[in-house]
Formats: C-alpha cells, sequence, structure tokens
C-alpha cells in the first residue's frame, strides 16, 4: 500500500539515501564534483525542511518538498519509478502549479509534462550558477 504523510526527523537517513540513488539513476549530466558538493546541501535540507513522504508498505519511496506552489524537489527511490508515486505526490498535496527542473533530465521533463505542466521559460544554470540549465514550467 503507498500513502503519504509528513516527513519526520527519522526519515532524514533514508530520504538521503532515495536522493542518492534516484540522482545516480537519473541525472547522468551531474558531474562527479558537483554530486559531491550537493549532496551535504540534500543531507541539510532532508534534516530540516517539511516534506511529504511516500510510503510502500510503511517504508519511504519518494519525496516532495513544497514552497508555496512551487515544487522544491521530487526524487523517488529508482525500484519505486512507474508506480504512479509521482503522480501520487503532485496530485494529493496541494496542488503545485510550478516547478524548475533540470533541462537534461529528459525523464523529469516528460513526467511533468506529462502532468500538465509546460516551459514557460529557461536559465542557463541552475539556482547555484552550476552549468545545468532549467525548464521553468508551470501548470494551468
Amino acid at each position: 500500500m503507498i500513502e503519504v504523510r509528513a516527513s519526520r526527523p527519522d526519515d532524514a537517513d533514508r530520504l538521503l539515501s532515495i536522493w542518492c540513488k534516484s540522482v545516480d539513476a537519473t541525472h547522468h549530466f551531474l558531474s562527479a564534483a558537483d554530486r559531491i558538493a550537493i549532496e551535504p546541501l540534500v543531507a541539510d535540507y532532508v534534516q530540516q525542511a517539511p516534506l511529504y513522504v511516500a510510503t510502500r508498505n510503511g517504508d519511504p519511496v519518494g519525496f516532495m518538498g513544497l514552497t508555496g506552489k512551487n515544487i522544491d524537489s521530487l526524487f523517488l527511490s529508482p525500484d519505486a519509478h512507474g508506480l504512479g508515486i509521482g503522480r501520487l505526490l503532485t496530485e494529493r498535496v496541494p496542488r503545485p502549479s510550478t516547478v524548475d527542473v533540470n533541462e537534461q533530465n529528459e525523464a523529469a521533463v516528460a513526467f511533468y509534462r506529462h502532468m500538465g505542466f509546460a516551459p514557460t521559460g529557461r536559465s542557463p544554470t541552475d539556482g547555484d550558477g552550476r552549468p545545468y540549465p532549467l525548464l521553468h514550467m508551470r501548470r494551468a
């Protein structure tokens, strides 16, 4: 059974593990140095940010962070891809309407398009100035 709940402090290690596995499986464009530099930032984020956690049979398999109606993060364990968990997160919680997604993460771009998001702009770098273009997307 898949459920969504609020994150708890004891989720942090598992959520970081999900992020690591997800990024390793989907962010082939990310340099090794940037991957290493970003991980401690994510460790802090999953410890402190209020997140929505998707669980399968009680075990965390994904998470999503929101600021207002903007998706800040959405990561699923690779073995949870294709099970409708991303859809569940984007539909079950307060309906997000915007997201910035790595342009080079073609599967994520396709997912957000499938969920009704359309590009509204593009940035040549990510939010920290790294050379990973972002697509700014909005859902009608």
